[in-house]
C-alpha cells in the first residue's frame, strides 16, 4: 500500500480547506468577543413567549446612558445582549427596562472587561502563538538534528492553525460565532495536537533511515506513516468522539470551545501524516535537484 506515491494531492486537499478560510480572514476578519473588544456581555432567561430583535431593545434601552451593539440568541426563551461598558448598578437598570417587555429575567451570565485590559489581552495572545512556534521549531530542530524537520513540524502546525481560524472566520460571518480567551486556548491546544503526532512519524523515519540508509526517502515515508497511521487515528478517535459529545450535550458557554477543539484535533491528525510528511518530501526532492 502506497499512500504517499502522488504526496502532492495532499497539497490540493489542503488548499480546498485552506483557500476559502483565509478569503474569509482577509474579508470579514474575526468577530471578536469582548475579551478582546472590552465591553459587557449580559446572558439573560426570560419567561414571556415573545421575541427581542436588537433594534427593540436599543428602543427600550433608549433611555440608558449607553447603548447595545448586539444581541444574539442563546437558546429557548435566552439572550445575550453585549454593550458598552456597564457596572452592576446599570446591569440592574437595564434588567428592569427589560421586564415589561420579557416578563420575570433571570440573570444567566454578567461579563465585563475594560478596553484596556482587552488591548493588554490581544497582544498576549499574539504573543503566545509566536513563541510557541518559535520554541516548538528550536525543539524538533535539535532532536532531530536537522532543520527541514523542524521546519515541515512549524508549517503543518501553522497550516492547522489557519484552517482553525479561517472556519472560526467564516462562521463568525454566517453564524456570530466568537472567538474568545476559550478560543486561545484552543488554537495553543492545536498546535500540540499537530506537533505531536508529527514528532511521532518523524521519529519512526529518522529510525528507518538509519536501518536502511540504501532506501529511497520516499519508499522510507510510505513505511513511516503505514506503521504510525492506525495508532494516530486511533489515538485521535477517541479525543474527536469526546469533543463531538461535549459539543453537541455541552453548555452554550463552551460550546465554541469544544468547536474550536474538535476542529483543532481532525486537521491536526490530518496534518501530521497528510502535511508535515509530503513537505518534508518535497523539501528532500528540493535539496537533491
Amino acid at each position: 500500500m502506497k499512500l504517499l506515491v502522488r504526496y502532492r494531492i495532499y497539497f490540493l486537499i489542503s488548499l480546498l480547506f485552506l483557500i476559502p478560510g483565509i478569503y474569509s480572514l482577509f474579508r470579514y476578519g474575526l468577530v471578536l468577543g469582548i475579551d478582546f473588544t472590552g465591553g459587557s456581555l449580559l446572558e439573560i432567561g426570560y419567561t414571556q413567549d415573545t421575541t427581542l430583535n436588537q433594534e427593540e431593545a436599543t428602543s427600550l434601552l433608549e433611555g440608558l446612558e449607553y447603548k447595545v451593539t448586539s444581541l444574539q440568541s442563546s437558546g429557548q426563551k435566552q439572550v445575550i445582549i453585549r454593550t458598552e461598558h456597564i457596572d452592576n448598578q446599570q446591569k440592574d437598570a437595564l434588567v428592569t427596562t427589560l421586564k415589561p417587555k420579557l416578563g420575570e429575567i433571570s440573570v444567566l451570565r454578567f461579563e465585563t472587561v475594560g478596553p484596556s485590559l482587552s488591548k493588554e489581552l490581544l497582544s498576549k495572545t499574539l504573543v503566545a502563538v509566536g513563541l510557541v512556534a518559535l520554541i516548538i521549531t528550536f525543539y524538533v530542530w535539535r532532536q532531530f538534528k536537522n532543520l527541514k524537520f523542524g521546519v515541515c513540524a512549524v508549517l503543518a502546525m501553522f497550516h492547522d492553525s489557519l484552517i482553525l481560524l479561517g472556519a472560526f472566520s467564516l462562521l463568525g460571518h454566517f453564524l456570530g460565532f466568537e472567538v474568545d480567551v476559550l478560543f486561545v486556548t484552543a488554537l495553543l491546544t492545536t498546535l500540540s495536537f499537530s506537533i505531536h503526532d508529527t514528532i511521532v512519524v518523524f521519529d519512526r523515519i529518522r529510525e528507518l533511515s538509519r536501518q536502511h540508509p540504501k532506501l529511497k526517502i520516499n519508499e522510507i515515508a510510505n513505511v513511516a506513516v503505514l506503521e504510525t497511521l492506525s495508532r494516530s487515528i486511533n489515538n485521535s478517535v477517541t479525543i474527536i468522539l469526546m469533543l463531538l459529545a461535549l459539543f453537541l450535550l455541552g453548555g452554550e458557554s463552551i460550546k465554541y470551545f469544544a468547536l474550536a477543539l474538535l476542529i483543532g484535533a481532525i486537521t491536526g491528525t490530518y496534518s501530521s501524516t497528510f502535511t508535515a510528511v509530503p513537505l518534508l518530501l518535497e523539501w528532500s526532492r528540493w535539496k537533491k535537484n
